[in-house]
């Protein structure tokens, strides 16, 4: 015997669907709520202005904040010990006061400028990043007679924008046709600036150094330990459990080199054709080649090319040639070039599994191949 369904049932059946469909939409609301919850935090892990002001030592452990390698989202973890907890605070507190700091007298010793043309704001800046090559570029552009930079970084939209616009009249004097420059690595990772400069000049164009985001950070890294013999290995700062594969993404020198996410903060005020990407990898071993891209980019002629640089066996990097003011070459300090201290290869690997997924992101965003990838099996030196 055949059954037939009542509209009764056929009511209750639609019941649960829709119920069904209903409990399905809340749970995926839920759940990309919390990515987003995850994924905003993670854009800023530390407080407005973190790259200069320092953790406090009374920060409750379970507010810091750890990214494991094998996906990006957040753990909060609060098994350090007070000793640890304060130890390395105390060191960041330290670090953070000391690093590429800029004095007013080296400011104004680094403006003195000819007395003709005038002061004008910065067109373009060199915002970042860190350990990626910025100084050298810097002083290649420099070449450039239609060129003005100061030499130091002023630091004006990270730690001094409360001295005004007046303050920042620092820059060179320059004549109609040449651009004003500056360059101050951490404005990229400080999560004001986009608004601050697009606030100064909306037109101002940007370039970005980066490089290959572990090679950075050990950089980051072997710069500090210079000055700092005493401060704890490589992989007690980067991991918070290396068993667990923990990454400590609050660590600047892990944090810098997230570059897809400081990078989506530029864009909601910076348009992505008024932003520069340089290799710091093609600027050792092609600088022509970038510096072509960059004078394109800033609308200036050629003029920088193969007959400025050689390559300096000694430093491992190219220097620029001697003018013909100069009795000898424009190289880099001893400060650049440094050895770097021996990783284990296990660390390098965990922190090539985890920014990988970023550098894709970065990839997409900038449509930039940097080729980070092709050097996974080679050890960092």
């Amino acid at each position: 015997m055949a059954f037939c369904s009542s509209p009764t049932v056929h009511s209750y059946k639609l019941s649960q669907r829709l119920l069904f469909g209903f409990t399905l939409s809340l749970s995926l609301t839920y759940v990309c709520y919390t990515l987003l919850s995850c994924y905003t935090s993670l854009r800023f892990p530390v407080s407005q202005g973190s790259e200069h002001k320092a953790v406090s030592v009374g920060e409750p452990p379970g507010a810091r904040l750890w990214l494991s390698e094998s996906s990006p989202t957040f753990q909060a973890l609060g098994s350090e010990s007070p000793a640890e907890v304060a130890t390395v605070h105390s060191w960041l507190l330290d670090r953070e006061g000391q690093e590429s700091s800029t004095t007013d007298e080296e400011l104004s010793r680094s403006n003195s400028t000819p007395d003709f043309g005038l002061q004008r704001l910065p067109q373009a800046i060199i915002i970042g990043v860190k350990k990626g090559g910025t100084r050298a570029l810097l002083e290649a552009i420099r070449v450039h007679p239609d060129v003005r930079a100061v030499g130091v970084e002023p630091h004006f939209f990270d730690r001094h924008y409360d001295r005004g616009l007046e303050w920042y009249s620092l820059m060179p004097k320059t004549l109609d046709g040449q651009i004003t420059m500056e360059k101050t690595p951490s404005y990229f990772v400080t999560r004001e600036a986009p608004k601050r400069i697009f606030s100064m000049a909306k037109g101002t164009k940007l370039i970005v150094v980066v490089r290959n985001p572990v090679t950075r950070a050990i950089s980051d890294y072997t710069q500090t330990l210079s000055k700092k013999p005493e401060i704890p290995t490589f992989e007690v700062l980067a991991f918070k459990n290396r068993t667990l594969g923990l990454i400590d993404a609050s660590w600047s020198a892990i944090r810098i080199g997230i570059y897809a996410l400081h990078l989506e903060n530029w864009l909601q005020f910076f348009p992505l054709s008024q932003i520069h990407f340089v290799s710091g990898e093609r600027l050792i071993i092609d600088p022509a080649g970038e510096m072509g891209k960059v004078q394109d980019f800033l609308g200036l002629k050629r003029i920088v090319t193969d007959k400025h640089f050689y390559f300096n066996k000694t430093k491992g990097f190219p220097c620029l040639k001697k003018p013909e003011d100069s009795s000898t070459p424009r190289c880099l300090g001893k400060s650049k070039g440094r050895t770097h201290p021996k990783i284990d290869p296990d660390v390098i690997h965990r922190l090539r599994k985890f920014y990988r997924p970023f550098n894709v992101m970065f990839h997409q965003i900038t449509g930039e191949d940097f080729d980070w990838e092709k050097d996974e099996n080679q050890e960092i030196s």
